[in-house]
């Protein structure tokens, strides 16, 4: 479970939402992310800062210094949000190995997380080992920052955002233009010949956040969701970031319009800056009255047949 369970107040099985309905439950959805300390649901990351997308943004291009293996000095070369999320589509469907489990299995993931304080002080790197029962039926172990709990099997007709369900998963388009209108009329029958208005796009920013933060996709599904990310308005380029273990790579982020939540931006993908594959995630938190800068990245993944089982 975590903060987005509200975003998707509806069965698969259901009768699907109306109108009115639908622009409720993301009216919910808004004020939540407006107020962080309002209980949107059981955690297992920090509040997902996912920002609006702008009315006519579009993928800003800048200039990068790409190296060259040669004795003269680097060249520049402009580069696009698209040509960084078209690359890392590309290599994701070179690299991925896809995961077909069976329902009574439990999907195994360990994921690194690095933070360090903002203003100073000693980092900390967690590893996180999470199982999650493939169709909900079991009671899932979950690890955050090194705090570990049981998750309840799912309940008659819950259903969380990203879906826990690798059924439900699966079901999810893999061509980018139809995954986002799936994504924009989730919770109904996608209209895949009406055009998304200026202010569908930030609730269809954040399900695709939501999904991409999920460690293990079916096969298509990431390569899918990156290049939908790139024809999305409302992000930009960030030349010059680096991953947790110091790779230099090129980030990704949302920027909202000015007086809106996530006007500061939210989480940063980042990706390799000569490959372009994905190498990781960077966000922050706060805790305790402090902000800790975080990192972190995806180190394996797998179907296993029972809790703390290990690939």
């Amino acid at each position: 479970m975590n903060e987005l369970e509200l975003l998707r107040e509806w069965d698969a099985e259901a009768t699907p939402l109306s109108d009115t309905a639908r622009t409720r439950a993301r009216f919910r959805l808004y004020q939540a992310m407006r107020d962080p300390a309002s209980p949107v649901g059981l955690r297992r990351r920090p509040l997902l800062r996912i920002a609006v997308a702008g009315v006519a943004a579009a993928a800003v291009t800048t200039t990068v210094v790409i190296a060259q293996d040669t004795d003269s000095a680097p060249r520049t070369q402009p580069v696009s949000v698209a040509t960084v999320l078209r690359g890392a589509a590309a290599e994701e469907r070179r690299l991925e190995k896809p995961i077909a489990p069976r329902d009574d299995q439990f999907i195994y993931t360990r994921e690194v997380i690095k933070e360090t304080p903002v203003g100073g002080g000693p980092s900390k790197t967690y590893v996180d080992e999470s199982w999650t029962s493939v169709d909900g039926s079991k009671r899932s172990y979950v690890s955050e920052l090194g705090h570990t709990q049981w998750v309840p099997r799912d309940k008659p007709g819950q259903s969380t955002w990203p879906p826990s369900r690798w059924s439900e998963l699966k079901q999810l388009p893999t061509d980018p233009d139809r995954l986002l209108i799936a994504l924009r009329d989730m919770g109904g029958k996608p209209d895949y010949n009406r055009p998304t208005s200026a202010d569908e796009w930030p609730m269809v920013h954040i399900f695709l956040s939501g999904l991409l933060r999920d460690p293990v996709l079916p096969k298509g599904l990431r390569p899918a969701a990156f290049e939908a990310l790139s024809t999305m308005p409302g992000v930009k380029l960030l030349p010059g970031r680096t991953d947790g273990d110091g790779r230099p790579g090129i980030g990704i982020q949302y920027v909202g319009k000015p007086g809106t939540p996530w006007a500061d931006g939210g989480p940063v993908f980042i990706f390799d800056e000569k490959t372009y594959r994905y190498l990781g995630m960077q966000d922050q938190r706060k805790a305790g009255g402090r902000t800790y800068n975080q990192w972190s990245h995806v180190a394996a993944q797998a179907a296993v047949d029972r809790v703390r089982q290990r690939p």
